[in-house]
């Protein structure tokens, strides 16, 4: 009998320590990865068919002013701040439309949801969004597609069928082999880390740390993945966990990745406060604003993003073109203004282009 307890126990214990070291991956999502080569070897890009949405019984908008709302993820923080310049910007450029920013105060898939069904009802001819779930939000937008309504998403991404374009700030993969091979030259490539991101449903967060996985055993494989960790896009939280982070595996972490502009300097913060610049390691997605003190002061060695008031503005001319007819099914690139002719990539994304690596050296080139 003796033998049997002990026989039970043990599986179960083998099943709880497997169960563990599978959760190092939370927050990742199942669909398929390509991590880039880990030399400096560019991917090759596919071909692939349009697999975006279509409104039905769009009225002609073309050259016409139209009606547009922008609901991203939430308000009152600098990165959706800079989006929301550069849709104004491009709006002001255009003079053919009216554009407001409304998002909810918190990350939450169910106030934003709200939102859109509101504009809905009282009438937009345009809706721009960056999703906090992308299977939650679907169903409203294909609300709007539906009554006629033009939607493009960016920074974070809805399913395909249930918008027309989304624009991409930067592929995935490419993301996902600038930050593990910042980290990796900081910490070497048998360093361990942890993750602070914002929720584990938020699709790009969820898409950069499945590519971050991939390319980390790949190219860093002898690095140890120690935990992801959620923080709703909250400054506290995200510092809370970040300290939690530190107290609890010690001196074994040797650095933290930032998944959101709220995140990175939260954990910068609490790295400073712990005495431990220099040996824990805080690599991210910021903007340079946030992030220019930690910098400044040796604690933060790189910071990675894209330019948010050009993804914002990207943004803006696509839904005009959208709305105008001048890109469809089948489009290869768009015009965006300043930008210039963007890429049409993955069936139904328009790329900004590849990510800035921020560091002592440029950061303080950059106001935002």
């Amino acid at each position: 009998m003796r033998k049997i307890v002990f026989s039970a126990l043990l599986a179960l214990s083998i099943s709880t320590s497997l169960s563990h070291a599978q959760s190092v991956w939370t927050g990742g999502d199942d669909l398929p990865t390509n991590p880039l080569a880990c030399d400096a070897t560019p991917a090759t890009a596919a071909a692939k068919p349009y697999d975006g949405g279509q409104p039905t019984n769009a009225p002609d908008r073309k050259g016409k002013t139209i009606k547009v709302v922008d609901v991203p993820k939430l308000i009152g923080i600098g990165y959706f701040n800079a989006t929301s310049k550069g849709i104004a910007d491009a709006a002001k450029e255009m003079g053919s439309m009216d554009a407001k920013t409304d998002g909810p105060s918190k990350a939450n898939i169910d106030d934003q949801v709200t939102l859109i069904d509101n504009y809905i009802t009282s009438g937009v001819d345009g809706i721009l969004f960056a999703a906090n779930d992308p299977v939650a939000i679907a169903p409203v937008l294909k609300k709007a597609l539906a009554a006629g309504i033009n939607v493009v998403g960016y920074d974070a991404n809805s399913t395909p069928d249930a918008r027309q374009w989304f624009v991409n700030q930067a592929e995935f993969n490419g993301i996902a082999k600038a930050m593990v091979d910042s980290m990796a030259a900081e910490i070497g490539d048998e360093g361990a880390f942890a993750i602070v991101t914002s929720t584990f449903t938020t699709p790009n967060q969820a898409r950069w740390i499945a590519e971050m996985a991939a390319y980390q055993a790949k190219c860093h494989p002898k690095m140890k993945w120690l935990e992801t960790v959620e923080a709703q896009e909250d400054n506290i939280l995200s510092f809370n966990q970040s300290n939690t982070l530190i107290n609890k595996y010690g001196d074994e972490l040797k650095g933290i990745f930032g998944m959101t502009s709220v995140a990175t300097p939260a954990a910068a913060d609490a790295v400073t406060q712990a005495k431990k610049c220099g040996s824990v390691a805080v690599v991210g997605l910021a903007t340079p604003n946030a992030m220019k003190p930690y910098v400044g002061a040796g604690c933060v060695k790189s910071v990675v993003l894209w330019n948010p008031v050009d993804l914002g503005y990207a943004a803006a001319y696509v839904l005009r073109a959208t709305a105008d007819g001048t890109l469809a099914s089948g489009a290869t690139s768009v015009k965006a203004g300043k930008l210039g002719d963007l890429s049409v990539i993955n069936g139904s994304e328009i790329l900004l282009g590849a990510p800035t690596v921020f560091n002592k050296d440029n950061i303080n080139n950059f106001d935002f």
